[in-house]
């Protein structure tokens, strides 16, 4: 009995040892672009905001949660220009590595998505299962603060459709 309670101190000893190697995490906040549909199967562009938070599990992989708002217009047939926005609510993990300077990531991210539009007596909206597998490039310009480039294949479902669509984010990360 004694053999097992010195192994189990030795083991939370390393264990705590082993977690304090590991780093925080990261958030993120920046502009971001979204090529996709609105009101028709036409894709539009649509410029908004995106941004993350990232905790560490271990060195080379985080889970994330990423959020992202995206607002535009489109001319649906009938009808006019029609306004409308996409919102995005996505979790999954990240792998990355700091080489220098740089953190080249990737990741798969997996959640919902809300679109909504109205204009000229038109008003619509959807929300669904939306997914998003990409990556990205961190530049550390100093200790805790990097500029991002991010650009991810974005999967919608609404209105009973896919959309494949294009999604670039830039911005500010701050490191913890």
């Amino acid at each position: 009995m004694r053999t097992v309670a010195v192994i189990s101190l030795v083991l939370l000893a390393l264990t705590g040892l082993a977690a304090a190697q590991v780093p925080g995490g990261n958030v993120f906040f920046g502009y971001s672009y979204l090529h996709s549909p609105l009101v028709t199967t036409d894709s539009t562009n649509l410029n908004g905001w995106n941004g993350s938070l990232e905790g560490k599990v271990l060195p080379w992989v985080g889970l994330v949660a990423d959020i992202g708002g995206y607002y535009g217009s489109q001319t649906k047939p009938g009808v006019a220009k029609v306004d409308g926005s996409v919102y995005t609510f996505l979790f999954g993990p990240r792998v990355s590595v700091s080489l220098g300077h740089f953190r080249p990531f990737a990741h798969a991210l997996f959640g919902a998505g809300h679109t909504s539009s109205s204009g000229g007596g038109y008003s619509a909206s959807d929300i669904s299962f939306s997914d998003a597998l990409g990556g990205g490039l961190d530049y550390k310009i100093v200790k805790g603060l990097a500029w991002r480039g991010q650009l991810d294949a974005l999967q919608t479902r609404f209105y009973g459709r896919d959309q494949n669509n294009l999604r670039f984010s830039t911005g500010i990360v701050f490191s913890f």
